[in-house]
Parts: C-alpha cells; structure tokens; sequence
C-alpha cells in the first residue's frame, strides 16, 4: 500500500473514493505517526480513540455516498480552538485542564465535512510569539532541526527496575531522538506547522494574528493562508486580539489549502465580526491561468540588513509570475515602517483586555489567598508566562488614562493609513509579493532576551493583518543552511481565489519539494 502519511489531501481523497484504502486505515497510519513525531512536542493532547472513531463514521458516510468534502481526512487543530469534552489550554498553565462544552465554529465546519481529528497542537502561550517557545507545554522542535535516532539501554542506567533486568539479562532497549541544534519551528501556530511538515497530520488549523500563520508556514516550508478577517468566524478561538485573530489553513499543497479553506470559512451569527457572504469555490480559482494580473512590488519592504538570498528568491519570484504572463509593477506602501510599532500598541491593547477575564473566578486555574484580590494576583502570577505578562502589562499601559490618546488612539489613526496604502495600491496591481519573513528558522532560546528581534519576525506580516487583508505563504526555495525560504502574496479583501490562483503559480514554478530531516513515518 502506498505510504499514507505522504499523501496530500487531494490525493487521499482520490485513493480513498477509488477504495484503495479506507479512512481508518489512513488515520491509524496517522495516529502512528503521531506517536512517533513525540520528539517534536508538536500535540499537547493526543486523541487517537477520537480520531479511529471519527474515521469509521467517514468510511460509514462514503459508503452511503454522503461524503462531505474532508470526509475521512486526518487533520491537527491549534490548541486554541475550543473542542467540545477535549483540553483546550491555548498553551497556557491557567487553562490546563480546561475542557469546552462547546465546539467552535471552524473546527465544527471541519467536522460537518468529514475531517477526523488527530489531536491539538502546541502554541506559543495565548498565541504570543514568534517562536513557539512560550508555551507552558514546552517548545516544539522543528522537524528541519538536525539530529538522529539513538538506541540506549535502560537497563545500564541503575535502579531497582536495572538490577532486575540486568540480573536475569534481559536489556531495556529504548530509542531516542538527540538533536545536533533545536529550530524553532516559527509561531505562534508552531506545532501545527510542525505537525504538516513532519507528515503527522495531513493538514492543521492555525491562527494569525500578525503573521502566525504564514511566519510558521515559510519556516518549515508548508503552505499557510491567512483569508480576510472576517471570512472565518472567530466563535470558540481563544482570544487574543479580537480586531486581528483570523484562522486558516496549514497544508503542504496550495490545493489542499484551497480544499480546507472552503471548509473553514462561511457566515456565523454567533460572531458578530463574520461577514455573510457566498464562500466561493476556491479549488476551482486554480486554473493556473495569471495572464494580464498585475503583481504589485513594494519598495517599502526591501528593508536594511535583509539578507542577499532572500532580496535573490524575491526577485525569481517575481520572475516566475512575469514568465506566467503577469505584469510586475512597483507600488508604495509609505505607512510600512510604522505597521510594527503600531501592532505592538493595538494587539497588546487588546490582550489586556481579553485576558483580564482570566481572574480564578469562573474557570481555569485558581490559586487561593486571603481575599479576592490575593487570589486574583495569585491565579495571574502563577498562571501567565512572562510574555503573556509582558503583553498585558503594555497593553495596560497605553489604554491608561493618561496615556490612551498618545498611544492607543494614535496607534488606531497610524493603523487606517496603513490600510489606505493597500486601498491605494490596489488600484494599481491585483495582488502583492513579498518575502514571507526576514530569516530562516532560528535556533531555540537564541532571540529570547531580545524581544524586540523577536517582534522583526513579522514585519513583512503584520502590515496585512493590521489591513485585515488575505495573505498566503508558499515554500519557494532552500536557504544557503539548508532551511525553507517562503514567499508571501497578499490580495484584495475576501479575494482569496486570486491569491490562491497566483500562489499555484508560484508553487509549480518553485518545484518544492524538500523533506525535512525529521520525518514522523521514518521514525
């Protein structure tokens, strides 16, 4: 039988509507995989009786002829989408243990088309960062990280359990896998990236709220979308800030990001940001054809230090669409340079808001003490990680009284003339490229006492999340260290078919089609 976990999800569809094999069997090998890519700490919540459940009622649906369009498909879900009966801690010590009686919205579109889910996977706290090192559960590893599977013998490390294993001879072999140096896989939606990328799960749901979708897309060489805000529904996703989280798709194929995508999105009345209109048949904008699209350019974000290979694959990237027939053209975006200041006003701003309703009152974890005010500083201080505490002290800050109007007001007016840059430019070109992020995967622990290198990740992100437009990653090369290179498309509000039809493009053009070292079927 084919190897099922290097499948994409078009192609399981296809195996699976031919009867060569069954949605079982795909989520076994799986859930297998699953097992194995432990090493990474993708999946904070495992959920393989779940998943076996699930994929027999898909074989069930496709017998009957009533398969929806994920129907049977073996997906990760972020751990800060709430899931009805199963943990969701948004990576975060004060909602360990916290179990939903609801689902949201997105993961219950997935599952009304037939997705099986496989688990939830790890974050940065809150979905703050970067990096995916401020998770309460532990940093996830990249797969593109260099190491190797090791066998050691438990029974030479002492112990009652080694005297007894060595005296009637018998070894305790176990295999590890030990790292040469640890990559951060990008974030906040690390371990779904992870999880795509080490061929665990076939696909993931992610959430962006500055880039952390298309970030952690262009680090392990996936594809990421972020759609128009507003064209998923945000009920049932842990908040963080409400005018910018957005969720989308993480897939190793633009086609398979077309296939979720059109699962994802669609009207929802219980979120009052959701915008009802018709969700269009996105696998069907792929026709390849980009003849006469005008591809806008921005000048603002050849920024300085970028390095040389990354200024190279832009411009292949713009040489690849000119070759398809579009028409490159330089456009302004004169706001740019402010977009990450003022992200880093108005997202905080709203952290601190939404996470005051984390106080040991009503759910989550409670630390006591000898009044109310002692628990609530207890719960908080025990609760949050240090950047979440960082980001809710800033947020505190600018919304203060003395301080609104100097910060917060004028981060909100910096923020509408960056979305008129986009209004402007649109007029212009039908689409813009970028690079996806500044670098390649960085090691664990390496910008950890500089936040402000942190926060550089994003600035090719952030200024279309604070315009609330559409924006795709796709894997376009290898670095110089061997590590994935992504390059960005950003589109017109809720034309997310002609960012997928000119992300194809690039995608067939790119040819990508590196494996990273660590492979979960391999292990």
């Amino acid at each position: 039988m084919t190897d099922l976990t290097k499948l994409t999800m078009t192609e399981a569809l296809a195996g699976m509507s031919k009867g060569e094999f069954t949605s079982v069997e795909l989520t076994e090998a799986h859930v297998r995989a699953v097992e194995a890519s432990r090493p990474l700490n993708a999946f904070i919540t495992e959920t393989p009786d779940q998943a076996i459940a699930m994929a027999e009622r898909a074989d069930a649906r496709r017998a009957k002829g009533e398969a929806g369009p994920m129907n049977g498909l073996p997906i990760a879900v972020k751990d800060l989408f709430c899931t009805e009966g199963f943990q969701t801690t948004a990576g975060s010590h004060i909602l360990e243990g916290f179990k939903p009686p609801y689902e949201s919205t997105v993961t219950a579109n997935l599952w009304r088309d037939g997705a099986v889910m496989l688990g939830k996977v790890n974050l940065d706290e809150f979905a703050m960062g970067s990096s995916n090192v401020t998770s309460h559960f532990g940093p996830v590893v990249s797969p593109w990280s260099q190491g190797t599977l090791v066998q050691r013998d438990l029974a030479e490390e002492g112990g009652f359990l080694s005297e007894l294993t060595a005296a009637v001879r018998q070894p305790r072999p176990v295999q590890e896998w030990q790292w040469t140096r640890k990559l951060v896989p990008g974030g906040s939606s690390g371990g779904s990236a992870a999880a795509v990328a080490a061929r665990c799960a076939m696909a993931a749901t992610g959430t962006d709220t500055g880039g952390s979708i298309r970030q952690p897309a262009s680090f392990v060489g996936i594809v990421g979308i972020k759609p128009t805000y507003g064209r998923c529904s945000r009920w049932g996703i842990v908040a963080f800030a409400s005018s910018l989280d957005q969720a989308g798709p993480m897939t190793r194929t633009v086609e398979d990001a077309a296939l979720m995508l059109g699962s994802m999105c669609g009207f929802d009345p219980k979120d009052s940001t959701s915008v009802d209109m018709p969700v269009p048949d996105f696998r069907a904008a792929l026709t390849g054809d980009i003849r006469g699209l005008k591809v806008g350019i921005p000048k603002e974000y050849r920024v300085d230090g970028m390095p040389a290979e990354i200024e190279k694959l832009w411009q292949q990237g713009i040489d690849w669409l000119k070759a398809a027939g579009a028409e490159p053209v330089e456009i302004s975006l004169p706001h740019t340079k402010y977009a990450l200041a003022t992200y880093y006003i108005v997202a905080p701003a709203e952290c601190s808001s939404n996470l005051a309703r984390y106080d040991g009152v009503r759910f989550g974890l409670r630390v006591e003490g000898k009044d109310l005010k002692d628990m609530y500083e207890n719960t908080r201080a025990e609760g949050f990680g240090a950047e979440v505490k960082r980001r809710i002290m800033i947020g505190t800050y600018v919304l203060s009284a003395g301080y609104y109007d100097a910060y917060y007001r004028k981060a909100q007016q910096v923020r509408t003339r960056i979305a008129q840059d986009f209004e402007q430019a649109y007029k212009q070109c039908d689409v813009i490229l970028t690079p996806t992020a500044p670098s390649t995967a960085f090691a664990i622990g390496e910008k950890m006492d500089d936040p402000i290198a942190m926060y550089l990740n994003d600035v090719f992100t952030v200024p279309a999340s604070l315009a609330g437009l559409p924006g795709i990653s796709v894997p376009a090369g290898l670095a110089s260290d061997g590590l994935p290179l992504g390059l960005q498309i950003l589109g017109r509000p809720f034309d997310e078919s002609t960012v997928l039809r000119v992300a194809g493009v690039l995608e067939n053009a790119a040819g990508f089609d590196a494996l990273p070292p660590f492979v979960a079927a391999r292990g």
